[in-house]
């Protein structure tokens, strides 16, 4: 048996060391190609990047325009339901503002992910407040001698940390413009509220949406129906981040398909309305044995309670019956829905509504 000297074992092992070297390269490299090509979800893609390209807000559009053109910028309170643009808009607003350089000295961001306390608003806020600015940026246009402090989803502040901000806002207002952000106005303490200029986000209007997806659509290159962006428009309900959010899996899982009503319905995870149709004609009909089955199928398909309960909301009032069997019925959806939330079981309570539902219904005949 052959011996190997000490040198040997040393050259063997630097030889072995950089043929392992010269493997590793070529890898390092190819995750370089793939950091040049890292997707970015189309929400933020295709985010507005100045005021003008905020979709459906005009008031607030108007309000951020004179302040970009020189007038002051009041304390901010944007509020609505989410995906209509309020982040996006204080966003593209400041960019224009300060530009690119200074945006990081001058923006605070702050939302509910990050800690925001009493002793956060006492210190970090109140810190960054008492900095004062200059009235150029470094490309030398003018630009407002305040920063801004953006207070994302700040109906979770705690009311005493709102509290904390009273004093901070009035006393700094000289060097810096808040804006606070919420879903639900009345979390916000009054003091507050009566210390910034209100606008109300509204739910996106369907011609605004459809418009904004069929433009995502043409720069992607997707292949789409007119059918599936009307669904598009219809489940997201005027979230304009929930449509294009669908959009992009949607396309993810049928690169080669053209997106059709029957995709955006198995994504979005709502019961097909066939589905809701047919439930519906076997309460007409009166027959319970086939109702308890309809129901249990339901249910067994994984559609949730609530899902269920909102689109049957929806088609009842749309349907043929008098104004009173309509209010028994809308009665027993809220007993019903209330029920879910404090956790009863969905089949029983389902199938309780369609059995005021048939009742009512068989009156009618």
């Amino acid at each position: 048996m052959k011996m190997i000297s000490g040198g040997d074992m040393q050259a063997f092992l630097k030889g072995a060391s950089s043929q392992s070297v010269k493997a590793q390269k070529p890898s390092s490299s190819s995750s370089g190609g793939e950091k040049k090509q890292r997707a970015v979800p189309w929400v933020e893609k295709y985010r507005p990047k100045c005021v003008d390209e905020v979709a459906f807000q005009e008031e607030v559009v108007a309000v951020l325009k004179k302040s970009l053109e020189g007038a002051d910028l009041p304390n901010l309170l944007f509020y609505g339901p989410p995906g209509t643009g309020k982040t996006s808009t204080i966003l593209a607003a400041a960019r224009e503002l300060y530009g690119p350089e200074l945006y990081r000295q001058r923006v605070l961001e702050l939302n509910a992910s990050d800690e925001r306390g009493i002793q956060v608003v006492r210190e970090k806020v109140k810190n960054f407040a008492q900095l004062t600015v200059a009235g150029t940026r470094p490309d030398g246009k003018p630009c407002p001698p305040f920063k801004i402090i953006i207070l994302d989803e700040a109906d979770s502040m705690t009311s005493a940390a709102q509290a904390a901000l009273r004093r901070t806002m009035e006393k700094e207002s000289r060097t810096t413009r808040f804006c606070l952000i919420c879903n639900y106005v009345s979390r916000i303490i009054e003091p507050l509220t009566s210390r910034c200029s209100k606008f109300r986000f509204k739910p996106l209007a369907n011609d605004i949406q459809r418009e904004r997806l069929l433009e995502i659509c043409e720069k992607e290159n997707l292949k789409y129906s007119k059918e599936g962006i009307e669904a598009l428009v219809h489940v997201s309900e005027g979230d304009l981040r929930k449509a294009i959010t669908y959009l992009q899996s949607a396309a993810r899982l049928n690169s080669e398909r053209e997106i059709t009503e029957k995709i955006i319905i198995e994504i979005a995870g709502v019961v097909p309305p066939k589905v809701i149709e047919n439930v519906l004609q076997i309460c007409y009909k009166g027959h319970f044995e086939k109702l308890e089955l309809a129901v249990k199928d339901l249910i067994d398909e994984g559609y949730a309670g609530t899902n269920i309960l909102n689109q049957l909301h929806e088609v009842i009032i749309e349907e043929k019956l008098n104004d009173k069997q309509k209010s028994v019925i809308t009665e027993k959806m809220a007993e019903v829905d209330k029920c879910l939330t404090d956790g009863a079981d969905e089949y029983l309570q389902l199938l309780s509504l369609c059995s005021v539902i048939m009742q009512q219904a068989i009156q009618n005949t």
